[in-house]
């Protein structure tokens, strides 16, 4: 049995008008495939180029390690040059990752390569990030902290995206005092019967390949395999909705203290309290 997922909408390109009205105030997701095309990154971003460009950057990795007390879920397990981690993603297998990382401060002339596209959502032009992940490495089931509306841009290879919208959190093992579900579930293939929640649990899934471009609505889960080694860059739009708006604003100044709080005070007790409470809690709701 697999999750219940349906394909993402796929459009080459759509008016602000209608990207508004069906999908924005609707709140669903999204493909555009040629929303990029006129940008000089659609024909210049592949790994090499970035190793060109910031090869000789210290960039931050993550891997698919489960968070515990001495690691968050946006904290780095290592660090290496830019050059030797894409000579890693062209050459073989890898769970490392770069995670939210902001590229563009070390290196601002790759902020030629884009423009913010006219779609009718404000972006917050401090804040574009990148996401490079090597073949067959994941991302945890998450959501971000902010409940920001998302245009995610693929790069280079090919990735997997399945979405939850936040109407589902009730099936997806959320943690407690925290924006994931529980990481022992392979959201890649479920184990049905440890996690009967899931089969309730209705999303979307889509492929992503150079050019994409993937709009994620507020709040929504998302989980990331990549296919094949490969980037990309995620804009964001600030919640519009005045209930996801106090939930992200109660994220920033006070969710995310407490955990760090409850992580030093009780190290690795909080973890395993915060792991069973997401399967009570799930199960219960059953």
């Amino acid at each position: 049995m697999e999750l219940n997922v349906e394909q993402i909408p796929r459009v080459k390109t759509i008016t602000k008008e209608r990207f508004l009205k069906e999908y924005v105030a609707l709140q669903k997701p999204l493909v555009i495939e040629e929303l990029t095309h006129g940008w000089p990154a659609y024909k210049k971003w592949n790994l090499d180029y970035i190793n060109s460009m910031a090869g000789d950057k210290n960039v931050p990795l993550f891997d698919d390690s489960p968070i515990t007390a001495e690691y968050k879920f946006n904290e780095p397990h290592a660090k290496m040059r830019m050059s030797r981690y894409i000579d890693i993603l062209k050459n073989r297998p890898t769970n490392y990752r770069i995670f939210l990382y902001n590229l563009f401060k070390e290196v601002p002339k790759l902020q030629n390569d884009f423009s913010y596209p006219d779609i009718g959502l404000k972006f917050m032009k401090k804040l574009p990030f990148l996401f490079f992940g090597g073949q067959g490495s994941k991302v945890f089931m998450h959501y971000d902290i902010d409940l920001a509306n998302i245009l995610h841009f693929h790069f280079h290879g090919e990735k997997q995206c399945v979405l939850f919208p936040p109407s589902e959190t009730k099936y997806l093992y959320k943690l407690p005092y925290a924006l994931l579900a529980h990481q022992s579930i392979d959201f890649s293939n479920p184990d049905f019967e440890k996690w009967p929640a899931l089969k309730f649990a209705k999303g979307w899934v889509t492929d992503l390949k150079h050019g994409d471009t993937l709009y994620i609505p507020e709040g929504y889960w998302h989980y990331i395999t990549y296919v094949t080694a490969g980037f990309s860059m995620s804009i964001r739009s600030v919640v519009k909705n005045k209930a996801n708006l106090i939930e992200a604003i109660y994220n920033v100044f006070f969710m995310r203290y407490l955990d760090n709080f409850m992580r030093k005070f009780r190290r690795q007790k909080w973890i395993e309290y915060k792991n069973s409470e997401a399967i009570r809690r799930t199960n219960q709701s059953l």
